[in-house]
């Protein structure tokens, strides 16, 4: 543990769950549904051993019915990954300065990207035939010029510190004064398996010089994260993507996006929007599969032969794919871009005919060749506009 960081922020860092009174500004439970009262219940490190818990600490986590005890002596070198997600059943998300150092940045892992069956949907619903791979393309350097709402989201899960992408968006309540950003919900919430992951941070125009990982080795933070880091003060999936999401076979992909509302690491009075100069407006009307001209998604791919450090770019003519007979018709285009996009910005003329943010990378086969999106619609606007209203 650091020794600058304040007593409450390394508690809730190691602790990962203290109360949303002690530790974030959150008064409700993160998700696609009604919002209620709650108080995070895990704690699945030592975080006790070692320095003294203000008394004050202690009484408010006893208020909230959290056993301190259970935990001193090392009790929680038992728990196991199943637990960990099981109980990280609500958002708390503590800013940890410096946590996310450059080293940190660029050894993050990416999920698993939820995979499906290279033949699910042909005989559900409306799947148009596979579409032709399409080589992903380098985006141009700087970012910032070139796809300056676009960054990386970091975060710990169970098997370490991982990655997606994700696209800062244009915020209802604060014309020019955004701070949301748009991601995958397998970015933020483990779905049918568990729970919130931790430490979600946005890093917008993550390696704005696009170096190669080998020059990024000891570099200072600023270069690989020039507008500085995001923390998410708080987060809101689908209820579907909690109730059904899952690694395998598509669940819950129809589903699968996120809203991230953040606020600057270091402080400061300026908005995301304004730090980075721009903000994608999300076009949930957009026009029927068949009727879009082009879309283009762009992330930061990070299994090979990729290495997570560059921002990359497919543009094709999208498909339908259809998961099931219940579901919404996802948006599938050619594209070789692996995981690690995830969550990344699907990009196509809204109704007004200017950009506009229309899905997010989702899901793709075990092999890389295609990339398929939700379609956003009710339930994504639902999210959309909980989070924009939560910050009024």
């Amino acid at each position: 543990m650091r020794p600058n960081r304040p007593v409450t922020a390394i508690l809730c860092a190691a602790a990962l769950a203290l109360t949303a009174a002690a530790c974030g500004p959150g008064d409700g439970e993160a998700g696609g549904g009604d919002a209620k009262p709650t108080v995070a219940a895990s704690l699945p490190s030592g975080a006790t051993d070692g320095f003294q818990i203000p008394q004050e600490l202690k009484d408010k986590l006893k208020q909230h019915g959290f056993d301190l005890e259970k935990w001193k002596g090392g009790a929680w070198k038992n728990w196991k990954k199943e637990d960990w997600l099981r109980e990280a059943g609500d958002y708390v998300n503590p800013i940890i300065e410096d946590l996310w150092d450059p080293d940190r940045m660029r050894d993050a892992e990416m999920p698993q990207r939820p995979a499906v069956d290279p033949d699910a949907g042909k005989d559900q619903g409306v799947t148009d035939p596979t579409p032709a791979p399409v080589a992903a393309k380098p985006a141009v350097a700087p970012y910032h010029s070139s796809v300056p709402a676009s960054g990386k989201v970091f975060f710990d899960g169970p098997e370490g510190s991982m990655v997606c992408s994700a696209t800062v968006v244009k915020d209802p309540a604060r014309p020019g004064k955004s701070n949301m950003v748009w991601t995958a919900g397998h970015c933020v919430h483990a779905g049918k398996a568990g729970g919130w992951y931790r430490n979600i941070a946005f890093v917008p125009s993550y390696n704005n010089a696009g170096k190669p990982a080998a020059e990024l080795k000891n570099a200072p933070r600023d270069q690989v994260a020039p507008y500085g880091v995001w923390w998410s003060d708080w987060a809101q999936t689908s209820n579907q993507w909690i109730a059904t999401g899952g690694p395998t076979g598509g669940a819950g992909a129809p589903y699968d996006f996120a809203v991230l509302h953040v606020t600057p690491e270091k402080g400061g009075t300026k908005s995301l929007e304004e730090t980075v100069g721009t903000a994608l407006p999300v076009e949930f009307n957009a026009p029927a599969v068949q009727k879009v001209a082009s879309i283009t998604a762009t992330g930061y791919p990070a299994a090979a032969p990729f290495d997570g450090q560059k921002a990359f770019q497919c543009t094709d003519k999208p498909g339908r794919l259809a998961l099931s007979q219940a579901d919404p018709v996802m948006y599938r285009i050619g594209c070789t871009m692996t995981g690690g996009s995830s969550g990344g910005g699907w990009v196509a003329a809204g109704a007004d005919g200017k950009p506009a943010l229309v899905s997010n990378t989702s899901i793709g086969p075990a092999k890389a060749g295609w990339l398929a999106g939700p379609r956003l619609g009710p339930e994504a606007k639902g999210i959309y506009d909980a989070v924009s209203g939560k910050f009024k």
